[in-house]
């Protein structure tokens, strides 16, 4: 039986590229990034995870066709980590010939055996950086962005892993780094350092609009995470969470993109149709 959001159109692999999404320059990086980007947790990883329903990972085929939608939708953007499981090895594996996606990855973050723990350190982050090179088949990696822990000033100062990221940048290892932070004055440092911050920006959490409104300043490159509450904005305001949602972050003037995660092409389009509806304020 076919997989419900899945296989539910059989010309889904011979769509033609349209393109038609907008893009935004991840701050001054030069890079331009489709204003949704795609989450790939759920294509290696259903272990230890915050979302409404349970999950079973998809299959090769079917995690192409969601790429194959994906692109034809206009989404050229990828997030991704070393601790979403065997997401890096797939991506490696079905993009082998396509270094035209941007790929966002990380460091810092390691999951085994159904946990999570965490290295900080130089020589794991140069480690973490070149697996995740071969993991996905290319000479240099677009955006890395330290995993933080929660701990956000204690990585920034007492450890070597975005001292090291700068490094690899310099050898034109990576094109642009930063932290996927957790507090507002991690996040407002990484601002002030750095070329790009993932923050958190949702309906029911706006602390760190700060830091938005500072890299919005500073021309530096914003990620948002949660933005649909991780699966739950579905069921907030009313039931027109999602929609209001992508209202809130997407008219945000320094928001580049938007990671939504999802194994169902279904939602894909629909996400996609949303957020074409709220393009920059400065269009």
């Amino acid at each position: 039986m076919a997989k419900a959001g899945l296989r539910d159109s059989a010309m889904e692999r011979s769509i033609k590229v349209v393109n038609v999404m907008e893009k935004r320059t991840l701050g001054s990086t030069g890079i331009d990034v489709s204003v949704l980007g795609l989450g790939t947790v759920k294509f290696g990883r259903n272990e230890q995870v915050k979302y409404p329903q349970e999950f079973k990972i998809p299959d090769d085929e079917d995690v192409m066709r969601i790429l194959d939608l994906a692109w034809s939708l206009g989404i050229n953007f990828i997030d991704t980590a070393p601790a979403y499981g065997t997401s890096e090895e797939r991506l490696g594996k079905l993009l082998a010939q396509r270094h035209d996606w941007v790929i966002e990855t990380k460091v810092g973050e390691i999951f085994e055996k159904g946990q999570s723990h965490f290295d900080f350190s130089a020589k794991h982050t140069r480690e973490s950086v070149e697996s995740s090179l071969r993991k996905m088949r290319r000479d240099y990696l677009d955006v890395v962005l330290v995993h933080s822990s929660g701990d956000d000033m204690n990585v920034i100062h007492q450890t070597d892993a975005l001292a090291e990221l700068e490094k690899l940048k310099q050898k034109g290892l990576i094109r642009a780094f930063g932290m996927s932070s957790k507090t507002v004055e991690g996040g407002l440092w990484v601002v002030e350092n750095c070329d790009v911050v993932m923050a958190t920006c949702n309906l029911e959490y706006n602390e760190e609009q700060a830091v938005l409104d500072r890299a919005g300043v500073l021309h530096k490159g914003v990620v948002i995470k949660k933005g649909l509450l991780s699966g739950y904005a579905g069921v907030a305001e009313g039931g027109h969470g999602i929609e209001k949602s992508f209202q809130h972050v997407l008219t945000q003037p320094a928001v580049s993109s938007m990671i939504v995660g999802t194994i169902n092409t279904s939602h894909l389009r629909k996400n996609v149709d949303i957020a074409e509806q709220y393009r920059q304020v400065t269009e």
